[in-house]
């Protein structure tokens, strides 16, 4: 079992920044490649971000690349994701997941990942 916690969301204006975290507990986190989402309203939920069980690989959607970088700290069992240059269509709410699956490899589809987060919300206003 692995449980995530995700932190800080909020309002935010256009070209403004977030830092948002996702602490893990069960399972040894630094064991596991994990994953930002973001679904808005009336959407599907989306592939935001990848990063490897050591943080030495990432992998960005295309809308976001650029902007945002994830990271981890095995030693804190937490995942960042830092939004800089935020825009409208950013609004979500944002998902920290954790994949289990072997072997530990690029995932970016919803179903590959086995844990979620309860979410935290993104507004970027215009």
């Amino acid at each position: 079992q692995v449980q995530l916690v995700e932190s800080g969301g909020g309002l935010v204006q256009a070209g403004g920044s977030l830092r948002l975290s996702c602490v893990a507990s069960g399972r040894t986190f630094s064991s596991y490649p994990m994953g930002w989402f973001r679904q808005a309203p009336g959407k599907e939920r989306e592939f935001v971000a990848y990063i490897s069980w050591s943080g030495g690989s990432t992998y960005y959607s295309d809308s976001v690349k650029g902007r945002f970088t994830i990271s981890r700290d095995n030693a804190k069992n937490t995942l960042y994701l830092q939004m800089n240059s935020l825009k409208p269509e950013d609004t979500a709410v944002y998902y920290c997941a954790a994949d289990t699956r072997l072997p530990r490899t690029l995932r970016t589809g919803r179903y590959e990942y086995d844990y979620w987060g309860q979410g935290t919300q993104v507004t970027v206003s215009s």
